[in-house]
């Protein structure tokens, strides 16, 4: 890990038109890989944009903003969503807020969909990994020449795809980043897909099977009614959804179909929701969406971005033919055809993260147990996968901790404390060494707090002392339950 030198810091100290000089320069700054495309000031902060070729189909595009005074000292690189081909620049408006010098990537290609990926598996490849690292060299020698001294630190924050992101940055590229923030990683990427894929075919061919939403607030009772009291409150949050076993089946229509029930169709939808699939020949298990997020799914079953992103994999990766169709799919063959095709290129799921934490590396990972669009279950099995690998919690715990947040939807949102500081949590861990034993999340409607909850080391929940209010933090406490 860098340090400022005293030059540095008084470099600091400079006033706004030297930097501004000095950001019109690196015009002529080579790269690697790449060509600077330009360099302005705008807004407080030296704005440089490049693109990158590491291959001759390679066309990846970035932007490294500095700010021109205030900065920190150190680097955060910044992730997308779905196959989204445009830079993330409000996450990066967030990063330099905070004083960070900032990255982000298209990732490769423009616009949404995958349809870009036909007849281009190196584009693939750069949208799969490639493109995020080729990012962080690229930027690190652009915030080095900028600042003449290189970040004392540097960390990726990333969420859905941007948490996928940050799997294959530990996974293969192990000194990119001292810190890491994985959020709801679509790091099973082709099983999220065949799991949207699995129920819309269902969904899509028979209205009958859909769960409107006064079956999903229907649905959403009985399975709260049956399981909010394991953790000891009453609160409508479900802090551990593993314990809860309801069965749709219960709400099963007696006589004539109804507003209080659910007819057969509508139970093996909410089941197949809930259930995990197999890839028959590797034997993986492949998440569904917990008992609690009921009130997140959609008339279709799966998010519209899940069900996009699960026809597109599909349609243009697996099968590369634009006129495949949803009613095509055949879950067992086309997992195992997916993860034959991908070969761990988009997916992010090698357990021995040993090299990344070995030499410092500090990751955080978080996940919405109400996520309707990437399974929460997959980042409880990567973390169990990775403490065997490891050889146990103690070989873990020190670098590496995943949050489970109850009641959360897709990176934020659902019924649940979805506010909380996951930057601060890991800038302490990396730089002073305090490990986050737990990290305040809040429940924000209309600027005003509600609810306050402890999120908790995973296999930790937060457990209620038994006295106080419910909405307060300070009642309750972290337990393996």
């Amino acid at each position: 890990m860098q340090h400022l030198t005293l030059a540095a810091i008084l470099l600091f100290g400079c006033a706004a038109p030297a930097f501004a000089q000095r950001c019109e320069s690196l015009s002529a700054l080579s790269l690697p890989t790449g060509t600077i495309t330009g360099a302005r000031e705008d807004g407080g902060a030296c704005k440089v944009a490049a693109t990158l070729k590491p291959t001759a189909d390679s066309d990846i595009r970035i932007e490294v903003w500095m700010p021109l005074s205030d900065w920190n000292g150190k680097f955060q690189a910044v992730g997308n969503g779905a196959f989204n081909g445009t830079i993330p620049t409000d996450a990066m408006q967030t990063a330099l807020r905070r004083g960070y010098a900032t990255a982000g990537t298209d990732t490769g290609h423009e616009g949404g969909g995958a349809r870009w990926a036909l007849g281009h598996p190196e584009k693939v490849t750069d949208f799969g990994w490639r493109a995020v690292h080729e990012m962080t060299v690229a930027s690190k020698r652009i915030v080095e020449s900028f600042y003449r001294t290189a970040p004392r630190y540097s960390y990726w924050n990333g969420c859905s795809a941007g948490g996928r992101q940050a799997m294959q940055a530990a996974q293969r590229f192990p000194a990119d980043f001292d810190g890491i923030i994985a959020g709801a990683p679509g790091l099973d990427w082709t099983g999220r897909a065949a799991q949207a894929n699995r129920v819309a075919r269902v969904t899509e061919a028979s209205e009958a099977a859909r769960l409107l939403q006064p079956q999903r607030e229907l649905l959403h009772a009985a399975v709260v009614n049956a399981c909010d009291a394991k953790d000891g409150a009453k609160d409508g949050l479900l802090e551990n959804p593993r314990a809860c076993t309801f069965d749709p089946g219960e709400l099963a229509c007696k006589g004539s179909n109804g507003a209080s029930c659910l007819t057969p169709a509508q139970v093996e939808t909410a089941r197949m929701m809930y259930s995990s699939g197999t890839n028959p020949t590797s034997g993986r298990q492949i998440g569904g969406v917990a008992r609690g997020s009921e009130l997140e799914w959609t008339d279709l079953g799966w998010t519209v971005s899940a069900r996009n992103t699960g026809l597109d994999q599909f349609r243009y990766i697996v099968y590369g033919d634009p006129s495949w169709t949803i009613q095509r799919f055949d879950f067992e063959a086309d997992i195992a055809r997916a993860d034959e095709v991908d070969r761990n290129t988009i997916n992010a799921m090698d357990a021995n993260l040993t090299p990344f934490l070995s030499r410092g590396g500090k990751l955080i990972q978080y996940h919405g147990w109400s996520d309707p669009q990437i399974s929460p279950f997959n980042s409880t099995e990567y973390y169990s996968k990775v403490v065997e690998t490891l050889g146990g919690r103690a070989n873990v715990d020190s670098s590496y901790r995943l949050f489970m947040a109850p009641g959360m939807g897709h990176c934020r949102g659902g019924e649940g404390p979805d506010t909380f500081d996951v930057v601060a949590a890991l800038e302490r861990w990396v730089e002073r060494g305090e490990a986050p034993n737990q990290i305040a999340a809040s429940k924000v409607v209309n600027g005003a707090v509600q609810r306050t909850r402890p999120l908790c080391p995973y296999p930790q929940v937060a457990v209620y002392r038994g006295s106080g209010s419910i909405d307060e933090a300070a009642n309750f406490t972290c337990r393996v339950p």
